[in-house]
């Protein structure tokens, strides 16, 4: 039997969803990530504004270590002590905010990893995560290897799609 979702917070009031697969197993082929979404708010990304008011939809040892600020957006929390993120209305306007994810990809993997499916959905979700990748390039090329003080800025953004630009 499918476990069922129901979504009330600050962006979404009786949203409700599926999970159709176990906690962080059977992705897509073509979509490998580095981190679980409770490692990236662990390590810090988006100021830890992120996820702050809908602490019930997901388990809860996500939020253990995440570093979170609830009040405010707090870049001394991001992993690279660096501002990686533009502002949401940056993303509606350029149509890549799922009406059902309000809060954009993460909230999308979050989502994925626990279960949920919507091929449609995934599938351009994935396709605009391996776009990404672009960036491990520029670090590869610019950067000596380990030395994370070296593109800040695009090792916190690679951290945001779920990259591991500490290995780079």
């Amino acid at each position: 039997m499918l476990k069922k979702i129901i979504v009330n917070d600050n962006m979404q009031s009786d949203y409700t969803y599926f999970l159709q697969e176990e906690i962080g197993q059977n992705f897509h082929v073509d979509f490998k990530p580095d981190l679980t979404p409770k490692k990236m708010l662990e390590l810090g990304i988006f100021g830890g504004k992120y996820l702050t008011d809908c602490k019930n939809e997901f388990p809860p040892d996500w939020f253990i270590n995440a570093k979170l600020s609830p009040n405010y957006k707090n870049i001394d929390i991001n992993y690279f002590k660096v501002d990686a993120s533009l502002p949401l209305s940056h993303w509606f306007n350029k149509g890549w905010i799922y009406e059902y994810d309000p809060r954009g990809w993460f909230q999308w993997y979050c989502r994925y990893y626990m279960g949920r499916r919507i091929e449609i959905e995934d599938l351009r979700q994935i396709k605009r995560w391996k776009a990404i990748r672009r960036h491990i390039g520029a670090i590869k090329k610019n950067c000596k290897p380990g030395d994370l003080d070296c593109r800040r800025k695009q090792r916190q953004a690679l951290l945001h799609w779920a990259y591991d630009s500490r290995l780079i």
